[in-house]
């Protein structure tokens, strides 16, 4: 069977059918919940900017133009939530006090299980010295896959400042994670 488009299936949610609405929901939950993951490090936090962001984008479907794709309006959304988060956090918490990310477990070779859950732990960690402006790009462009016109349309920044984010928390990144490896 065919996959329907975000497009069709908007329209059928704002007709009522709650059927459009779940796949949509389930379509980009998992997405969503991983950024929110990556962005505040701890679960129970990004459990809570999910159910926030999706409760946003089911009040606010509406307004949705189709100027972008359904998909870069949704993590706009995800990003300003995310935003509005740290500024309600107590600036006296330390990062320190916060839970390590689970590591997701595969059925394959265990000694890459490790090494791999090692690495994705290192990044994470290292990620979380970045300033929020510098992880949003870096979690838009490798683990969300947007192009630098699409993130830029999203943040309301120009492209080469998308760029010079990036480029600025990659050598953040491999300054931290050289040290961790040598």
């Amino acid at each position: 069977m065919f996959e329907r488009s975000d497009e069709t299936l908007i329209n059928l949610a704002l007709k009522g059918k709650k059927s459009a609405w779940m796949t949509l929901l389930k379509r980009y939950e998992k997405p969503i919940y991983n950024y929110t993951l990556r962005m505040v490090s701890n679960p129970d936090d990004a459990l809570d900017l999910l159910q926030d962001i999706f409760m946003a984008v089911f009040k606010n479907l509406a307004s949705f133009r189709g100027d972008s794709k359904f998909k870069s309006w949704l993590f706009r959304i995800a990003h300003y939530r995310c935003i509005e988060y740290y500024r309600r956090k107590k600036p006296h918490q330390s990062l320190d006090d916060e839970p390590e990310q689970e590591a997701n477990i595969s059925d394959s070779c265990p000694e890459n299980d490790i090494k791999q859950s090692q690495q994705s732990e290192a990044l994470a960690t290292a990620m979380k010295i970045l300033p929020i402006n510098q992880r949003t790009v870096v979690e838009l462009k490798f683990f969300q896959h947007f192009t630098f016109d699409e993130i830029a349309g999203q943040l309301g920044i120009s492209s080469n400042t998308v760029k010079s984010r990036l480029y600025s928390a990659l050598d953040k990144l491999k300054g931290v994670l050289e040290v961790d490896y040598v």
